[in-house]
């Protein structure tokens, strides 16, 4: 019976992961890369761009229905994995040099990047800085810095 229970409490953890937080998303909604794709080689410093469709992008701590703001996750894994992953998705994203939030709502920002690669991946954050369920987030794209 033990087996039995340590896989449905596996699978329910998963399915916890992948559920962000308590503030609904538009199932439609769609956050993304304005000006960098998958793969592009590029100067430092570094523009970002960020797009959203599907919802609109509010400071943090505003409270209004289909709104959030933009976080970047850079250098790190894919949200939700990771040895922080499950707590960053049900409780918030933590500040730190690979969660680097924009709750002023701004949609862009200038990196100095070192020289090789880094990992990319936008979401977007409820006015805690939690995820929204469903989370709203780009593909995890690689840029090379020369």
């Amino acid at each position: 019976m033990k087996p039995l229970f340590a896989i449905a409490a596996l699978c329910l953890s998963v399915g916890f992961a992948h559920a962000g937080g308590e503030t609904p998303s538009n199932p439609d909604a769609k956050v993304y890369f304005v000006n960098l794709s998958d793969g592009d080689t590029v100067q430092s410093p570094v523009t970002v761009v960020f797009g959203l469709s599907g919802m609109g992008v509010a400071p943090a701590g505003t409270e209004k229905e289909n709104t959030g703001h933009h976080h970047l996750l850079l250098d790190r894994p894919p949200l939700g994995e990771g040895e922080d992953g499950a707590d960053e998705l049900a409780n918030g994203l933590p500040a730190d040099d690979h969660h680097m939030h924009f709750g002023g709502g701004q949609t862009e920002v200038t990196l100095d990047l070192s020289p090789g690669q880094h990992t990319l991946q936008l979401v977007l954050g409820d006015a805690g800085h939690v995820p929204h369920s469903p989370p709203i987030l780009s593909e995890v794209i690689t840029v090379t810095v020369e």
